[in-house]
């Protein structure tokens, strides 16, 4: 997927700040530093660590962090 933006200073911030595991895609979305709407999309990935156990979504700091690092 190309909808995600490149990786800058102030996105890495963002990125390694924070607690580690991260509650709701408006939480992912921010992390990733990408709209709600691509957070969603990414999430239907199932190569994309964005999990939905009960319709809640969330996602592991460090795993996002790892799988930014393969794109």
């Amino acid at each position: 997927m190309t909808d995600i933006p490149p990786l800058d200073r102030w996105r890495l911030d963002g990125l390694l700040a924070g607690p580690e595991k991260i509650w709701g895609l408006n939480g992912i979305a921010t992390v990733l530093g990408v709209s709600v709407d691509t957070a969603r999309r990414l999430a239907k990935s199932p190569t994309t660590p964005i999990y939905r156990p009960g319709g809640r979504y969330f996602a592991f700091r460090s795993e996002l962090v790892s799988w930014l690092k393969t794109k």
